[in-house]
Order: structure tokens, then sequence, then C-alpha cells
């Protein structure tokens, strides 16, 4: 599943790709997932231009003239394709937006899990790039539940998922089974400075592996959230937590705080 740093690429590529760009016709195959019936997306957006393609938290924002936004969740396995004329179609296609620049912006996903949403509501919880100082602190105050729970909330911080969350807990030394509300406020600081250094490193690192993605995730570069690695940078052992089908990687190095009461 693309996470924040892979969405960050994604949508900086598809704006430099399509910013201008007039949408010439809308394919919808699969709308049960839709806010809206086709036809009122349909007349929403065709004939009109790109303002700008951006990233909110886990949706990528297509925004129009007169103000229209078309939002995509790709979910577990949602896929973009770019599509130009003569290329073999998709399989698994969920809509695909007509450019007159002769290419087709196709969003697929073989569960059809994936979400297109007309004009998304502008959400309220802050992105993870852009927290406010003490909103962290104030958050991770009020949850009597563990640290990595409230970083992978997406109704308290949007934008981290389960491997980013545990490359930030490393990065700040933080236990992932430490409970919220008992970091005391070095802590607090320090896992604020790591949610910015680690996302932000990201990016720079998928820009640098493949400045042209627009799908797919690149992980190679994870010093503990990384299944080919026994070992952190530092030569400590990478332990290993499965509940379901979620991993949780971490370190005995990593502190955990508990509450005294």
């Amino acid at each position: 599943m693309p996470e924040l740093p892979d969405l960050e690429v994604f949508a900086g590529n598809l704006n430099r790709r399509f910013k201008g760009q007039r949408v010439t016709k809308v394919s919808v195959k699969w709308a049960k997932k839709l806010n809206v019936k086709v036809a009122e997306l349909e007349e929403a957006v065709t004939g009109k231009k790109v303002t700008e393609i951006c990233r909110s938290g886990k949706t990528l924002v297509c925004g129009f003239e007169g103000g229209v936004s078309l939002g995509f969740h790709l979910m577990l396995h949602g896929e973009i394709h770019l599509v130009a004329p003569g290329d073999e179609e998709p399989r698994f296609e969920i809509i695909g937006l007509y450019f007159d620049n002769d290419t087709i912006l196709v969003i697929t996903d073989f569960q059809k899990a994936a979400v297109v949403t007309l004009n998304p509501e502008t959400p309220e919880v802050p992105d993870a790039l852009d927290l406010k100082p003490g909103y962290l602190h104030k958050l991770l105050q009020g949850k009597r539940t563990q640290v990595k729970q409230v970083l992978l909330d997406q109704k308290s911080i949007r934008g981290i998922g389960n491997a980013y969350a545990d490359e930030i807990l490393w990065k700040a030394g933080v236990s992932p089974f430490s409970i919220a509300k008992a970091l005391p406020d070095t802590a607090v600081k320090k896992l604020g400075k790591a949610i910015s250094d680690v996302l932000n490193q990201a990016v720079k690192n998928i820009k640098k592996e493949n400045p042209d993605r627009v799908s797919g995730e690149y992980r190679e570069f994870l010093k503990i959230h990384n299944s080919k690695l026994e070992k952190t940078p530092d030569g400590e052992e990478i332990r290993v937590d499965k509940k379901g089908s979620r991993k949780t990687y971490y370190t005995d190095s990593q502190i955990k705080y508990m509450p005294q009461d």
C-alpha cells in the first residue's frame, strides 16, 4: 500500500503532467464507491482544466477550475496508470480521465476498493507533514492507547501508515508499545521531529530512485521496517511483533513508556 512519501511523489509528478490540461471524457467502470451519480461526476469535470494535483493525507486530490475537485484514495491495492494512444488498457479499471494531451489517467483496483470522491471535504485533522507546535503533545496526553495506534489513526494524524510509523518510532527511540499519555515532553519532541525527518527523507529517497514514479511503492531504504534486514544500521537486532496481518518492527533499545498510576 502506498504511504505518504509515495503519494507525495505521485502527486508532484501527476501535477507536472496534467496541470493546465483539460478533461475531454470521463469513463467510470466501477461506480459503487462514488459519492455521486456518474452523470453528476461527468458533468462536474468534463471540459474543465486541472488547476493542481496534490496530496492530502492518504488521498490524492485533483483540483479543477471552478473549484471542483476529485479525491482518489487507493486503499490497499489501487494503482495509477498513464495510458497513451495504442497502449493496452489496464485491467480492473475504476475510473479513467481522458485529457487533451492524449493521455488517460486510469485508477485500477482488482479488489474494487479504491475510492473516488467528488468534492471531498477538507478534513480538520492535520496532515503528518503539517503538524503545528503543541498539537502532538496535546493529542498524546489524551490517549491511553499505544503510541503506534495513535500515529496510525487517520482521525488523529493523516498520512502515516504502518511501515513509516515503525520508522518514526525507531528514529525517536520510543517503543511502539508505549502508552501515548505516558510519553514525557522530551520524547514527544523527539517524536515530532522524527515524523518530519523520516517522511521528508523518504520523499527524497523515492524521488532519487525513480523521479517519475506514479504508482507502486519503494521501501528498500527503510532502516527497520524491512523484511530483508535482521539488524539496524547500529547493529541492533530487529524484532518483529505480528498481530493479524500487521507487523511491527522494533528494537529493545526503544524506550517503553508506561503510566505510573
